[in-house]
């Protein structure tokens, strides 16, 4: 059973920065293809990123894509999310998945392990 966690969380201003890690245990992280999320109160599960086993195929959500970059370093067990020029509506969790598909998938129920989540807050 592969365990997820996200860190890099926190409160940045408009226009600020941030690299979010997820780090896996129990399990190799290059046998899985990965998966960002995030959610806010109220809300379903938004897909953010995706990123292949070998990290040379990607998905990025419409909303994000200019201003965020997915990347892995499987030596490391880690999946990264960097995020530039951060809006207020990014606010909200933002999680990381495991899945075992073989293809893209943005579907919260084709992914087999999640992180407990990373708060991310973006003030105005």
């Amino acid at each position: 059973q592969v365990q997820l966690v996200e860190s890099g969380g926190g409160s940045v201003q408009a226009g600020g920065s941030l690299r979010l890690s997820c780090a896996a245990s129990g399990g190799m992280v290059r046998n899985y293809n990965m998966g960002w999320f995030r959610q806010t109160p109220g809300k379903e599960r938004e897909f953010v990123a995706w990123i292949s086993r070998g990290g040379g195929s990607i998905n990025y959500a419409e909303s994000v894509k200019e201003r965020i970059t997915v990347s892995r370093e499987n030596a490391k067990n880690t999946v990264f999310l960097q995020m530039n020029n951060l809006k207020p509506e990014d606010t909200a969790v933002y999680y990381c998945a495991a899945s075992r598909r073989l293809l893209p998938t943005m579907k919260t129920a084709d992914y087999d392990y999640w992180g407990q989540g990373t708060q991310v807050t973006v003030s105005s």
